[in-house]
């Protein structure tokens, strides 16, 4: 079984920038696709981000893309989301999960197997 675990949220003015890490054990991520995605008070679960885990494939929503970063390392067990020109609207807990074997539609949450606990993002002035 994996354990996820995210950090780096916080409270970030508009225009600032959070790198997101997702540190897992239990097992190796090397076997998963690993998608972030956010909740926002009273709104559905959204899919951010998705790294494949072995050719390279990186999938981002147009809400977020040219602002965002998805990287894995491996090494370290610990795929990292890098988020800049923050705005109020990415205001949300985000989540990290691993996703098993091809990867469908990266953004449908139910295709994802094991979450953790979410890290809250706050952006506000």
């Amino acid at each position: 079984q994996v354990q996820l675990v995210e950090s780096g949220g916080g409270l970030v003015q508009p225009g600032g920038s959070l790198r997101l890490s997702c540190a897992a054990s239990g097992s190796t991520l090397d076997y998963y696709a690993i998608g972030w995605f956010r909740q926002a008070p009273g709104k559905e679960r959204e899919g951010v981000s998705c790294i494949s885990s072995r050719d390279g494939r990186i999938y981002y929503a147009d809400s977020v893309k040219g602002r965002v970063t998805i990287s894995r390392d491996n090494a370290k067990n610990t795929v990292y989301l890098q988020m800049n020109s923050l705005k109020p609207e990415d205001t949300a807990v985000y989540y990290c999960a691993t996703h098993t074997g091809d990867i469908g539609i990266w953004y449908h949450a139910y295709e994802y197997d094991y979450w953790g606990q979410g890290t809250q993002v706050t952006v506000s002035s």
